[in-house]
């Protein structure tokens, strides 16, 4: 598996996660299978299958953020350019044909969220917006058609 691109901040709290679904999560889930296991006949124990069904859907998450977590690249906010944009960048950016500036930080898949500014390195903008410099201008393929962006400013 590649190694995935993400700020320090983003993997503390994917470690914090990963902690909380193991100490916390783990012990409230074998609680409720140890109250459904003493309903009696398991194969009738709507309780049970439903305790087995939400200890599989956390086992597996739990798996999915270890493997994150150990193909995880922590890029460090000293090594992150202000000349072009790369993971971790605050971009500034202006639809082309309207005043209206966005700013946005470019982070990796599991830190995205479009309400904190936060998208994707691996989203249509934040694709696009790779390796750019203030000025620059990019295109990206939207539902609603081909939008153009320009650089107004890069900062970490």
């Amino acid at each position: 598996m590649a190694k995935k691109q993400m700020s320090r901040e983003g993997y503390e709290k994917l470690e914090q996660k990963l902690s909380y679904l193991i100490t916390v999560r783990r012990a409230e889930v074998a609680q409720k299978l140890k109250e459904a296991r003493s309903f009696g006949d398991l194969s009738e124990n709507a309780e049970y299958d439903e305790a087995k069904n939400e200890q599989g859907i956390l086992e597996a998450e739990i798996a999915e953020l270890q493997i994150t977590l150990e193909n995880a690249e922590i890029v460090e906010d000293d090594n992150i350019s202000v000349d072009e944009i790369g993971m971790g960048s605050i971009i500034e950016i202006r639809r082309v044909g309207t005043d209206k500036i966005e700013r946005l930080q470019i982070v990796g898949t599991n830190e995205a969220n479009f309400k904190e500014g936060k998208i994707s390195d691996e989203s249509p903008i934040g694709k696009s917006a790779l390796k750019k410099r203030v000025g620059d201008t990019f295109l990206v393929e939207a539902p609603a058609g081909e939008l153009e962006f320009e650089v107004v400013a890069i900062s970490k």
